[in-house]
């Protein structure tokens, strides 16, 4: 095995590092998000009780950033939705060199995410000009665009993984993958 993918490992506590941020992200966002949900039903059924007037609009935006951040934790466990219906049919190195062009498909979009949500966020954008939350005038929705570029650029990070971790595959021997594999 090429002795680059011995360096490589090296920096995987990074990796790992990088997606336990990310899930103690989406866990506080979870949170926050209940609460704020839990606090604006109870406001408006119980008459003694007042509701945010900003609660639904953060709720969307916490779950924004929820459904961002944690698409990109499924890209780091492989557990993404994919068609795998004629996985079994193809040969090993077929599948191999289809996944490694979905990941680097993925990366791409990354990339797009990274450049087009750093673009829209801004200070000299329109968006970060002119756009207000209604019930909260004083805050910009820069937050509500922020998770687009932070999905773009972990997306990057967690894909180079796959990437590598794939073309590792290629140069495994025989006996490693069925090792992996069982």
């Amino acid at each position: 095995m090429p002795t680059i993918f011995k360096k490589l490992e090296k920096i995987k506590p990074v990796y790992d590092w990088t997606y336990k941020i990310m899930l103690f992200i989406c866990k506080l966002l979870l949170i926050g998000d209940i609460i704020i949900t839990s606090v604006t039903v109870a406001g408006r059924y119980f008459p003694f009780f007042t509701a945010p007037h900003w609660g639904e609009e953060m709720v969307l935006t916490l779950m924004v950033y929820m459904a961002v951040l944690s698409a990109t934790l499924a890209i780091r466990k492989r557990s993404h939705i994919r068609m795998t219906a004629f996985d079994k049919y193809l040969p090993k190195k077929v599948l191999l060199v289809m996944d490694l062009l979905a990941d680097i498909a993925v990366m791409a979009l990354g990339v797009i995410l990274l450049v087009e949500g750093l673009d829209v966020i801004k200070p000299t954008g329109n968006i970060a000009k002119f756009a207000k939350y209604s019930s909260l005038p004083n805050l910009s929705q820069i937050w509500m665009y922020l998770p687009v570029a932070i999905a773009g650029a972990s997306m990057i990070i967690f894909e180079i993984e796959q990437v590598f971790l794939r073309i590792e595959e290629f140069f495994k021997p025989k006996t490693e993958q069925k090792e992996a594999q069982a």
